[in-house]
């Protein structure tokens, strides 16, 4: 992909997943919200995919295995997104586990700015915790409060500045 095009696609991707993932939070329709979440979902695979590749040819390989990781657990969320929220939860358990994990990876080197890092960092940790309850078969779905629900918008400030880096690295 040239990078004017890269330029445009990766950072869309992002805030359209960004969108659609916390609009489908809000949704009281079944159907609208797995039709939110799942275009949520592709957003943010095809983003992660390309930004794996975009790290890993830059020699950053730390931060390349966190975005295929991320890829990893957005596919399992994605995967139950047409489901009932109850349904949902060991799918669920294991995406925001590796999350969690591709947040951390993300966030450990210095790429991305300190504020970026600490926002990845700080829902690393939400999201730890959404998959420790649920690897502990604690009653827990995708809107469950206060987690997961409150460590949407970490991940969403998360994910706004990785488009925000990406656009100004390429």
């Amino acid at each position: 992909m040239r990078s004017r095009t890269s330029r445009r696609v990766v950072p869309g991707l992002l805030v359209i997943g960004s969108i659609f993932g916390m609009a489908g939070s809000f949704v009281p329709s079944p159907s609208l919200r797995g039709l939110f979440w799942g275009v949520d979902g592709i957003s943010l695979i095809i983003a992660s995919a390309l930004l794996t590749l975009h790290y890993f040819r830059r020699g950053n390989d730390l931060v390349a295995a966190g975005f295929l990781v991320f890829l990893a657990g957005q596919t399992l969320i994605v995967s139950c997104s047409a489901m009932s929220l109850e349904h949902a939860e060991p799918f669920f358990a294991a995406g925001t586990g590796l999350w969690a994990a591709a947040l951390a990876l993300i966030s450990a080197p210095r790429t991305m700015p300190a504020w970026n890092r600490v926002l990845g960092a700080f829902a690393a940790m939400l999201f730890a915790v959404v998959a420790l309850h649920g690897f502990m078969n604690f009653p827990l779905t995708p809107l469950s409060r206060p987690v997961p629900f409150f460590a949407y918008p970490f991940l969403v400030a998360t994910l706004l500045g990785w488009a925000w880096v990406y656009s100004r690295e390429v």
